[in-house]
């Protein structure tokens, strides 16, 4: 769910912690250096396995502008999560 800040706990989750002081205000567009700089860090996020969705909803931008992020910041995304279908069952 989108919008849900701290857990019951009153902590910052660890994601978003990380993400904490980002200039990622929802609906504000990004100048080339901090592009560069945001992309950067949600690399280094997203390649020690936080999954697109995750670093989405911790910055509370869409799924598609951190997905965009990533590939201008030359990272290589793993393919897509879910079962294997290699076994059919009868």
């Amino acid at each position: 769910m989108r919008g849900v800040g701290r857990p019951a706990t009153g902590r910052t989750p660890p994601r978003q912690a990380q993400l904490a002081g980002m200039p990622l205000e929802r609906g504000k567009h990004l100048d080339v250096e901090t592009r560069r700089q945001v992309g950067a860090r949600l690399r280094k996020l997203y390649e020690e396995g936080a999954s697109v969705r995750e670093l989405a909803d911790a910055t509370d931008r869409s799924y598609g502008s951190i997905h965009r992020l990533l590939l201008e910041a030359g990272t290589t995304l793993r393919e897509r999560g879910g079962a294997s279908h290699r076994h059919r069952r009868l």
